[in-house]
Order: structure tokens, then sequence, then C-alpha cells
């Protein structure tokens, strides 16, 4: 896992001064070591963490022929590929090295045969030319932006605003996309200027601008296929296998987050069955406070897996000195509180001595885990409704102004994603694949473990899981009120202490108990902060931390956890304010 950056530009060489800051911004991605590679028009730069061939993996790779590319991710069907293209092509024993050499064969169309996660950026020989290509699912990011003179892109936006290419401005609608969702959806971010390259799309850049646009689905069209739950369990567990499999590929040790659910101990089990040695298992827990803690059934699951337990505490204290952090690792914002344990494990997991851990991200979305889509399958008499018909700061009368337009990019998913054949379920899990999953779940893992130097990755969202699973039948997604039915039929038979069919409480970070403990003197700072007053009405925001004091309401408590979180954003991101100090330090700062 690494950072990239560069630029290409209308004319002249790129300007070495801000190819140096763009690396500059990116060093916590890579703090292994630093490349670059400037010819014609184009620069590009790199910042690595060592993962796969640590000798001679150092980027930018270049081929034969004066191509060059600089990549953030992995490429997990390297192996295969080389052996295909012919190992008397290959100079090193990089999994970014295929595509540099399916660049030479096919050009822009060279993303369609990698099977991984990935954000590339290459350039011919002469610079003239240059492609910048996401993984289908967006596991791994880029961005953006353009004006008059060049293109620049990078793996962060901070590293435009370093680079003085273009000030943090925010786009109004999308601030109040991200006060109603939590995240922000589509091409245009919360920055005016700031693009992000989709998922699974490929872009090539000629005479400084975007020349073409190419996109790769992540998930099958279709209607569900005719198969029976005996057959699906054969399939499901040859895919999952294969996948962990190939997920496993680093030349560095490895363990995996493990919260007791079903995804992530599925992923135990087939770790247990590939692996000599123990699995390192790491979960996060509360102690002293009323929300499920999960550590006790995860260390059942893990010693019954033989695996190595790692219990991680999550504190108050940690919530009010961790929370400011995060903000600054979020530049691309996700209010999503997941953000916190996800940090707190990043730094426990490096302190280990681990740079690469597996997560169950994506398990939801695939096998229709998540009580949204069973509610949209209601009839309206029983309880059914859409999914986000409500924003988070509805009927709260904080807004200044009401927020209109907010749905427009959730809309716009459900519309790309009810294809022809689809079921509704399908239609669901397709837009919550596009938007909700990029934008919100693969954002925080991507920014809260690169902050330490950790590679994330994600079994359930590789391309034989994803195809098998979108294309199973309802049934076998949905059954009896449960999501995910048939990877919990098959977990009874490959960790059956997981107890897979059991009824459990979702994941919940205690942020309403945390905040309300404090909330006058918390809610006090945060009214006052410019970035709140220019969206919201301070009296409001400041009663509504106020009331989490007697009334501790989840609706109100994630209302205030947003506000919470967006003031430290802004203040970091949009005022340019350092941080030292806990969230009551940092917002009474002057």
């Amino acid at each position: 896992m690494c950072g990239l950056a560069g630029l290409m530009t209308r004319r002249g060489a790129p300007d070495g001064r801000i190819l140096s800051l763009l690396e500059t911004a990116l060093a916590h991605r890579g703090p292994d070591g630093v490349g670059r590679h400037s010819v014609g028009p184009t620069g590009l730069v790199h910042t690595r963490l060592a993962i796969i061939d640590l000798a001679t993996g150092h980027q930018p790779l270049k081929d034969g022929a004066g191509r060059a590319l600089v990549a953030n991710g992995e490429i997990y069907n390297y192996v295969e590929l080389r052996r295909e293209l012919g190992e008397n092509r290959f100079t090193t024993h990089s999994d970014c090295e295929p595509p540099l050499v399916l660049i030479g064969d096919q050009g822009a169309g060279f993303g369609r045969h990698l099977r991984g996660m990935f954000a590339i950026a290459a350039c011919e020989a002469d610079g003239a030319r240059a492609y910048l290509a996401r993984d289908p699912f967006g596991i791994k990011p880029l961005y953006y932006h353009e004006n008059a003179d060049d293109i620049a892109f990078a793996s962060e936006p901070r590293a435009f605003f370093a680079a003085g290419r273009v000030q943090p401005t925010l786009a109004p609608a999308k601030v109040r996309e991200l006060l109603q969702l939590q995240f922000t959806t589509g091409a245009a971010t919360i920055f005016d200027g700031v693009f992000r390259v989709l998922p699974g799309e490929t872009l090539t850049l000629e005479n400084g601008r975007i020349a073409a646009r190419m996109r790769r689905d992540a998930l099958p069209a279709g209607s569900p296929r005719d198969v029976g739950e005996a057959e699906a369990l054969k399939l499901l567990d040859a895919a999952l296998m294969d996948s962990v499999a190939v997920h496993q590929r680093s030349d560095v040790p490895y363990g995996m987050f493990l919260s007791g659910g079903i995804d992530s101990s599925a992923i135990l089990a087939c770790m247990r069955a590939l692996n000599e040695r123990p699995v390192e298992a790491f979960t996060v827990g509360f102690s002293g406070t009323g929300v499920a803690d999960e550590r006790a059934l995860a260390e059942r699951v893990a010693r019954a897996a033989g695996a190595n337990f790692h219990p991680v505490d999550f504190t108050e204290r940690d919530f009010w000195s961790v929370l400011p952090r995060v903000a600054d690792a979020l530049d691309d914002p996700v209010a999503d509180y997941a953000v916190l344990p996800t940090y707190r494990l990043g730094e426990y997991v490096k302190q280990q001595g681990l740079k690469v851990v597996l997560s169950g991200e994506g398990g939801d979305e695939l096998f229709a885990g998540y009580g949204r889509y069973r509610r949209l399958l209601r009839p309206r008499w029983l309880g059914g409704r859409a999914m986000r018909a409500h924003g988070l700061m509805d009927s709260l009368g904080i807004l200044r102004n009401e927020p209109n337009g907010w749905r427009a990019g959730i809309e716009a998913a459900e519309q790309e994603a009810a294809q022809a054949g689809r079921t509704r379920l399908q239609a669901a899990q397709a837009a919550d694949c596009a938007d909700w999953l990029a934008n919100d779940l693969l954002t925080k893992l991507d920014r809260c473990l690169m902050a330490h130097g950790v590679e994330g990755r994600t079994p359930m969202l590789d391309e034989r899981v994803a195809g098998f699973a979108m294309l199973l039948p309802d049934g076998l997604k949905i059954r009896r009120g449960q999501g995910k039915y048939l990877l919990r039929r098959w977990l009874v038979d490959r960790l059956p202490e997981a107890d897979p069919f059991s009824k459990k409480r979702g994941f919940t970070v205690p942020v309403t108990d945390w905040i309300g403990r404090r909330g006058r003197a918390i809610g006090a700072l945060v009214a006052a902060q410019e970035g709140v007053r220019e969206v919201c009405n301070p009296d409001r925001v400041a009663a509504l931390f106020a009331s989490l004091e007697s009334r501790p309401d989840g609706h109100a408590g994630q209302a205030a956890w947003t506000l919470l979180f967006y003031a430290l954003w802004h203040r970091r991101h949009i005022e340019g304010r350092t941080y030292d100090g806990d969230a009551f330090a940092v917002l009474s700062e002057k």
C-alpha cells in the first residue's frame, strides 16, 4: 500500500517543486521509500509501503520501452498474469509489474485483467499519454484536479492543497449531503474542483486534460441464477477459499480484524484452513458502556480457530483524544462512528509489527446483511420503507436552511443500479456498493489504516466472491427475517463456534453516551465553530448536545456526533488549523 501523485501539463515539463510537495503530503502512506519519474509533460511520484517484492519492487516501475507506472494497492492475480504474459517479460517480482506489461499490450484496457485493489497512474515513454485507473469497488482512492494549465492527481485531496494547486473551498451541496448521510456520493467531493476517479474507471490523459473515460463494473448484471442450496454452498466455499488465499499473498506478516460477526468469522475460518501458523486476530471493545462488547464472542471464535487473540480496549478517554487525529486522517470526510475503532485498531496493529490485515468489509452488501434491505422488501403497512428516505438532520431544526437535494446522489445511484432483470434486493445491493461502500466504509478503512502505515485487505470484495454473491437467489440471501443466509449456513460447517444463526446486536460505538456525559460543555464549543455556524443555528446545536445529558436519544446522539466530527474536520481541512490535544483543547483554541 502506498501513495501516488503526479501532473500532466498542457505545455512544458511538470514543476519539480510541485511534485516534491505532492510527495511530502503523502509520506504517511509510504514510509519505506520514495520515487519519481518525469518525462515530457508528465511527472509521477510515489511513496512506498513495502509489502510484496521488498528488494526490487521500488517504484516507479519502468519497462524496456520507457513506460512508467506508480501504484497504490495489490494485484492479487500477479502470479497468474506473469505466467500468462510470459516470465521473460518481467524484471522484478512486484505484483504491480503485470499492469505495466498489459499497458504495453492493450493501452487503456489494461485494468480489465487485474484482480485486486488498486489505484494506478502510468504514462507512455514520451509522457504524452497517461492513464489513471481505480479498482472496480473503489477500495483504493484516487483523485484529480484540473485547471487551465494541467491536471494533477493524488491518493488524497490534501496533497493538492499542500502543493498549492487549489484552495480547500467547500461545495455547499456536498456539506448538506455529508450532514444528512455522513458521507458524500459520486465523483464530486466536498471540495470545489476536486473529483474522485470513480470505482472501476480508467481515465486517459492527453495534453493535460482527460481525453477518454472507460469503466469496468464491479457487479454482474442480470437476474439471479437458478441454483440450489447444496450447489451454492460448494460454489461459495470455492470462491471464499480462493479469495482469502490470494489476499494472503504477502512478503510481510499479516493478521485480521475479528468482530465475532459473520463476515470476519468466515474470513477467519478460511485463514485457519490456509495457514499452518496461528492467525493473529484483533478485536476492539468498549469497557464500561451499555453497548454490546464483541470481545467475549470474538475470543471464543478465535480460540476455536486456534488463533492468537488480541483484545483492544477503546475508552471514553480514547474517544476524546483520538477523535481529532481521526478527523485529520479523513481529508475526504466520513462521519461514520466506526472510524474510531478502525483507527485505534490500525494503531495497535502497527505497534504489534504488522503491515497487513484482512477485514470483512463488503459482506453485508454482497450477502444482504443490512436490516434496511429487509425493510425495503416489506410492504409499507408492515413497516417497509425506501433506503435512506430520511436524513440525519431531519426534524431536528438545526440547519439554517432546508437541505433540499441531499438525496440527488443516492437517487442517481439507485437509478443506475435498477438494471433490467435485477430484483429489488439486487438493485439495493448495487446502489450501496456504488456509493456507501466506496465513499464511507472503504474510505474509512483506507485513511484510518494508512495513517499508521497499515494495509487493509477485503476478501469479500473479490471479483469471484462478488460475482457469485450478486447472482444468488434472494431466498439464499434473506430467509426467515435474517440476512446472509447462505454465508451463515456455510459457517455452520466451517466454524460452528461462531453460532452463525444466533441473533446478534449490530456493531455500535457508544458515542451518544460519551457525548452525553459532557454534552453542555462540548456542545457550546461545537456551536461556536465557524464551520458549524455557517450551516446551523448555534442555539439549536447547543441545545441538542445539552439534551443528551438527560435524554440520550439515539437519533439526537448520531446528529451530535456528526456535528462534532464536522467541527473538528472543518477546523483542520478548511481553516487549516493544526491539532494539539484532545477534542476539547482543539475546539477551545482561538
